[in-house]
């Protein structure tokens, strides 16, 4: 029988130039010297924060258990698959790009970058950029870059909470100030940075140009409305639905039973995100882990059943690997 178990994430606080001092909306309390503009939760690099795993790699893990850890329906049993982090843009992003499957492979790279954004937060007038203007070539954005006119040629859209919007793999993004995201990804940090207006950090114009495209399936996912879970006060949300990971949104008033395998009968890891409240996560014959708002929880596949508890409410994002090839998401702008 596996020793492995839910395990509480301790998140990595990485410092960016467009990031903020004051993280409390999420992290209460907690302030920094330097602008923080990531917290990752779920890396290769993250460490396990309780239990007899404590202070092992999810890296180091996912070697040592393999389909254990992170399922039948992931591609890649020696790599942990899904990157999750919270993203606290306080001013903008650098406009940039990153591959998908198909042009990672060709640069030796295991995997793209194809990403979601859960808007958790959103001041009024808080915008991202997806993609180019209609009718914009490459050769004009290139231009662009060189003549610093960048930004004038992105396709910008504004954001509103509760929003999932999907980046897919070579699609040319940026976001703008005044948002807090939950970003579910490939497990790849593969980024090539087209525009940065003027800071002084490396450029990577022909390695971004080379992989990104003119048109793309990003956008604003098209969801169905929230569904009642029967007998109970809680809702599901289905957030997205893609061939690289689900997404759904978890509201819950009272106890809720979950599982690791999908309706395919493959099992995957499961990643629990807290946007709200508190609850804690419960499998047979393990210790209970409380999951509070900013904090992840990483449930092994072969865990099979699990629950989550609140105490009064919590909401909090599910997301697992699909186990059937997925289309698509149906997008808008």
């Amino acid at each position: 029988m596996s020793d492995l178990y839910p395990l509480l994430m301790l998140p990595v606080f990485d410092p960016r130039p467009w990031g903020t001092l004051d993280l409390s909306p999420v992290y209460p309390g907690h302030r920094f010297e330097e602008k923080i503009g990531e917290s990752w939760l779920t890396g290769g690099d993250g460490k396990v924060a309780n239990g007899h795993l404590k202070g092992k790699t999810l890296a180091e893990l996912t070697t040592q258990y393999g389909r254990e850890l992170v399922g039948e329906a992931a591609t890649d049993p020696t790599r942990f698959p899904l990157l999750t982090k919270f993203l606290f843009p306080h001013e903008k992003l650098s406009v940039q790009v990153h591959p998908d499957d198909a042009a990672a492979h060709r640069a030796g790279e295991p995997c793209g970058k194809n990403e979601c954004w859960y808007v958790a937060h959103a001041k009024p007038g808080a915008k991202v950029a997806l993609g180019l203007k209609a009718g914009t070539t490459q050769q004009a954005f290139e231009q662009a870059i060189q003549h610093k006119r960048a930004e004038e040629l992105l396709n910008w859209i504004d954001i509103f909470p509760g929003e999932m919007i999907y980046v897919a793999g070579g699609t040319v993004h940026t976001l703008g100030p005044g948002s807090i995201m939950v970003e579910t990804q490939q497990q790849s940090d593969t980024t090539y940075r087209l525009y940065d207006y003027g800071r002084p950090r490396e450029l990577h114009l022909q390695q971004g140009l080379s992989v990104m495209k003119e048109k793309t399936g990003s956008g604003k996912v098209v969801r169905p409305a929230p569904k009642e879970i029967p007998g109970t006060r809680n809702r599901r949300s289905p957030l997205v639905v893609s061939p690289y990971f689900v997404v759904e949104l978890i509201d819950l008033k009272d106890p809720q039973d979950f599982h690791t395998a999908d309706d395919s009968g493959k099992n995957s890891v499961q990643i629990l995100v807290a946007v709200e409240g508190c609850g804690v996560v419960e499998a047979p014959g393990t210790e209970p882990v409380t999951l509070a708002k900013g904090d992840a929880v990483v449930v092994p596949a072969s865990t099979g059943r699990f629950s989550v508890r609140p105490q009064w409410s919590v909401e909090f994002l599910k997301s697992s690997l699909p186990g059937k090839a997925m289309p698509e998401p149906a997008v808008r702008m």
